[in-house]
């Protein structure tokens, strides 16, 4: 699986923390890290309001978001190279000081980063991967694993590095084995559509609760 870095530019403004916490999530689940989305947005929330808090609202600032090895990379650049974060250990009620102590709590690893005209504070979360374009490995994934290698075309094709033909047949040979599952229901009578349904309702309660 591809995970190439990626920035998105934002103005520190309250109302773009949910839609960045939402990009962040819609991206963690494009690159197969939905174990870590919460972990992922609470560091973007933080990270952000840190900016809004301490630098001002209104500044200029981007996400960038990459891979380090094994480990998720999240950085918020700022233009401010005064105003550094300080890890507070703030009381659970407290109205302020908690989000470099939040992110502490979550993240592996956290810094900041000064150049000329900016700062960049960034944060790492271990991602349970094996190699940085590898997968997570759960239960449900190495089942598919299995079947799919029994099809053949996927340990074909497979390479150190994942190409696009790779992906592309990987992907029509999961087409065939839904479509040939679906096939064998009709001939034992079962309904393909019911199973379909509890099939996706089974499969979001899992991409879910992780």
């Amino acid at each position: 699986m591809s995970r190439k870095p990626w920035e998105l530019d934002f103005t520190a403004e309250p109302e773009e923390v949910a839609a960045l916490r939402r990009v962040m999530r819609l991206h963690l689940g494009v690159w197969g890290l939905h174990e870590i989305a919460d972990e992922a947005a609470l560091c973007v929330s933080e990270l952000v309001s840190n900016v809004i808090d301490h630098v001002g609202a209104g500044t200029p600032a981007t996400l960038a978001v990459s891979m380090n090895g094994t480990r998720l990379r999240i950085e918020v650049h700022d233009p401010d190279t005064r105003a550094l974060p300080a890890l507070l250990s703030a009381a659970c009620d407290a109205e302020g000081g908690r989000g470099m102590f939040l992110v502490d709590a979550v993240a592996t690893r956290w810094g900041v980063l000064l150049h000329p005209e900016r700062k960049v504070t960034w944060c790492e979360l271990a991602t349970g991967l094996t190699s940085p374009h590898g997968h997570v490995r759960g239960a449900g994934v190495t089942r598919a694993e299995v079947l799919l290698n029994g099809y053949g075309a996927v340990r074909q094709h497979r390479s150190s590095s994942f190409s696009k033909l790779a992906a592309s047949v990987a992907e029509e040979t999961v087409i065939d084995v839904i479509a040939d599952v679906l096939l064998w229901l009709r001939a034992h009578g079962y309904d393909p559509d019911d199973v379909l349904d509890r099939a996706q309702t089974r499969f979001e309660v899992q991409v879910g609760g992780t």
